[in-house]
């Protein structure tokens, strides 16, 4: 876990703040406080891009549905395969990652 080795006080404070957000309607004025219009659509291309591994996408769709480059697909699908399985949790708890947790070549975190 690359941000634990940090165990620094302020990202414990930016991770508690988030958990105190009580709907998306709180985390759209926290976010609109904290980030850039860019940062929040980085982070939330990433995360379509997973939802898009796990379901089976391939990279062309990926890339043509979401405008991810290659290299972004390529981050998110080494994370879900050899990540913390971040990803694969929350998208599970929203109900939006398919295939067993299977990513796009049928691999498995193991």
């Amino acid at each position: 876990m690359q941000l634990k080795k940090l165990n620094d006080k302020s990202i414990d404070q930016l991770f508690e703040a988030i958990l105190t957000l009580k709907d998306v309607e709180e985390a759209y004025v926290f976010f609109d406080d904290l980030c850039t219009v860019n940062e929040i659509q980085s982070l939330s291309q990433r995360l379509e891009v997973a939802r898009m591994l796990g379901k089976g996408h391939t990279y062309n769709q990926i890339e043509s549905e979401t405008g991810a480059s290659t290299a972004t697909i390529s981050r998110v699908k080494r994370c879900l395969n050899y990540g913390n399985d971040g990803y694969k949790m929350t998208l599970e708890r929203l109900g939006r990652f398919g295939n067993d947790g299977k990513a796009e070549d049928g691999a498995t975190k193991e």
